[in-house]
């Protein structure tokens, strides 16, 4: 079983470093856009699961995965100067294939059993951070997205959300179309794009993450 779980992080951590070198050098072609708050909303686990690392689409050593389309999902946790922040905690939460969320005022019925809800990932030092998740599909009333929560040093520093750029359900949903900042409500689209080479169909989408400020700033 550890050994299961070393292998898994290795692969992690390889997929992140390569993401992260491709797309550091876009990053600092203009001034960055501070990454807009956003709210934590109603579904935050209020119990954890037993496995809660970066790869959501497995349960500790079960062989069933989760329903939907795999995504390698990456990015880079950077302070407004576009330094990257290290031992960052990068938590995320969404709805499973079923649009049902890990948490008991959730349809827990319908929910998919094999789909983790809720990982985390301890940035590297060029603040990297990589899960393996599902794409994420739309619930009553909120179009796909995916929640994000970073901390550090035990202080949380922004929670906000994903958001899949070319859904319908973008220009009708009250929190993203809240934020009125065009250059903002533009940082937090996302393309969802098919993985090079990938024979199942896999996808994989970059969300780099810009902190207005750091617990030392506080």
């Amino acid at each position: 079983m550890a050994s299961h779980n070393l292998s898994r992080r290795g692969f992690a951590r390889s997929i992140a470093f390569g993401a992260a070198a491709l797309s550091a050098p876009g990053v600092f072609a203009e001034a960055l856009t501070l990454t807009p708050r956003q709210t934590e909303g109603p579904f935050y686990p209020d119990h954890l699961p037993l496995d809660t690392d970066n790869d959501l689409l497995i349960i500790n050593d079960s062989i069933d995965p989760a329903i939907g389309d795999i995504t390698h999902l990456t990015g880079r946790i950077l302070d407004a100067d576009g330094k990257p922040l290290r031992n960052a905690l990068v938590e995320i939460w969404q709805v499973d294939g079923n649009g049902v969320y890990l948490h008991s005022g959730s349809d827990g019925e319908k929910r998919d059993a094999n789909f983790q809800g809720y990982g985390r990932f301890t940035t590297g030092s060029t603040g990297e951070y990589y899960f393996r998740t599902v794409k994420p599909v739309p619930y009553p009333g909120r179009t796909p997205h995916i929640h994000y929560a970073v901390s550090q040093n035990g202080k949380r520093l922004l929670t906000t959300q994903l958001y899949v750029r070319g859904e319908k359900g973008n220009d009708r949903d009250g929190v993203l179309r809240g934020i009125r900042d065009e250059k903002q409500r533009e940082s937090v689209l996302v393309d969802f794009k098919p993985l090079e080479g990938s024979k199942i169909g896999e996808l994989t989408a970059d969300f780099p993450i810009v902190l207005g400020a750091t617990p030392e700033d506080a």
